[in-house]
């Protein structure tokens, strides 16, 4: 490998980082540098990527890869060992130092760190462990740090490596086991799963331990997180959300991440020849938030997607569809309707839901008074049932689909 310099590295690894979504600082625990001890702070305020805080805070991170260089040969990667990419590997030291560097001039607040596989599992391990190490020990680093840990790894490295990060996260590559097995042979589903059950219970135990023990060692207090690729094997949606249902069950995960998947140079022919529709990936993240916030179940969110082929549409999102495929659930009442079922009507989120929840204690509610809540009542009138409004019974309009689908416009992740 032709000798690089510093600039030269962050150019290649920065660049190479940008095909890991799970990028976030969210839960992060709160350090402070007040008092002229310590570098960096999670509390105040090429290779940045920009995440947010619960309080909705944008934070900048330095997200590089250690190096990409990899043993794996993963079809979908274009760091896999047969690709015609030109590598560079950043030492430990350096990765410290530009971080703490990049800190000193406000470029960033933390530190994302990933990496293709070097020599072997524990050796990669091993050198982010050092990075995290470094960082807080040597520079009494305090800013955020999320790590990507090696799923074969020795656990006593995962172990060391979570008490330095804030989050830690593996991926699990592939939706189903088999389009794993045919794209990503090397790797293990089970072995995969087995590295995030270890890490869900450290995390646990580091929790349960610093409430014992007020200066225990807790394991990344932002818990974890994983990333999926979309569009790379035939998985449908309908699949895609069924396992992300059972690993939040399963690992009480904070957060997936949906890739769609990128065509790379010198492709296999195992690959799809181009890449599914961006819109395929925004759904996947309303139908993930329907889990997460709106009570929604796996199997209810797959009943919005098309009976035959598993596919969510593209031009409504899954709140609406599937409220369009069980209209019997509609209209709902604003002034009696448990807050469960408010979350059901299109167009109504969870800050709105509680501001009616509250309002209606005091007064019954008119349809103006839930449009102050929304962006627009135009999704709304069909659904809900006001103290001023009631809409004719939604079975027998033909035209609904029509009358509330949304104009193409800008995307919004967090749409009701």
């Amino acid at each position: 490998m032709a000798q690089l310099d510093i600039a030269q590295k962050l150019s290649i690894l920065a660049d190479a980082a940008k095909y890991d979504a799970s990028c976030s600082s969210s839960g992060g625990k709160k350090r402070s540098s007040v008092g002229g001890k310590g570098i960096g702070s999670t509390s105040g305020g090429s290779g940045i990527c920009h995440a947010y805080t619960p309080d909705g805070r944008c934070i900048s991170l330095l997200k590089i890869l250690l190096t990409n260089s990899c043993i794996f040969d993963c079809h979908y990667c274009i760091n896999r060992r047969s690709s015609n990419v030109r590598r560079a590997r950043f030492t430990a030291q350096e990765v410290v130092a530009l971080t703490l560097d990049f800190y000193r001039r406000n470029y960033i607040e933390g530190l994302f760190l990933s990496s293709g596989i070097i020599h072997s599992p524990d050796y990669t391990m091993e050198q982010i462990l050092e990075v995290a190490r470094s960082l807080r020990e040597d520079h009494d680093f305090r800013g955020y740090i999320h790590l990507k840990t090696i799923p074969d790894a020795d656990p006593a490295l995962v172990t060391r490596a979570g008490q330095h990060a804030d989050r830690v996260s593996i991926n699990v590559e592939l939706p189903t086991r088999d389009g794993l097995h045919a794209l990503a042979p090397e790797k293990s589903e089970t072995r995969i799963e087995n590295a995030m059950g270890f890490m869900q219970t450290a995390i646990a135990d580091g929790a349960d331990a610093r409430r014992r023990y007020r200066y225990a060692p807790v394991f990344a207090p932002a818990g974890q997180s994983t990333q999926m690729i979309v569009g790379a094997d035939t998985a449908n949606d309908r699949d895609i959300v069924a396992r992300a249902g059972r690993l939040y069950g399963q690992f009480e995960l904070r957060r997936i991440y949906y890739s769609a998947f990128s065509p790379i140079p010198d492709a296999s022919a195992a690959l799809p020849p181009r890449r599914p529709p961006l819109m395929r990936e925004h759904r996947l993240y309303q139908s993930d938030w329907l889990m997460r916030f709106y009570a929604f179940t796996p199997d209810e969110v797959g009943d919005a997607a098309d009976p035959v082929t598993g596919m969510l549409p593209l031009d409504i999102d899954p709140k609406l569809a599937w409220a369009l495929k069980f209209r019997e659930q509609f209209p709902v009442d604003v002034n009696r309707a448990p807050k469960e079922l408010l979350l059901r009507v299109p167009g109504l989120g969870p800050r709105a839901v509680q501001a009616i929840v509250q309002a209606r204690r005091w007064r019954r509610l008119r349809l103006e008074d839930v449009g102050r809540l929304t962006v627009s009542l135009k999704k709304l009138r069909p659904f809900l049932i006001t103290d001023d409004w009631r809409p004719i019974s939604l079975t027998d309009r033909t035209d609904l689909r029509q009358l509330v689908a949304p104009q193409p416009q800008q995307l919004d992740l967090f749409a009701g």
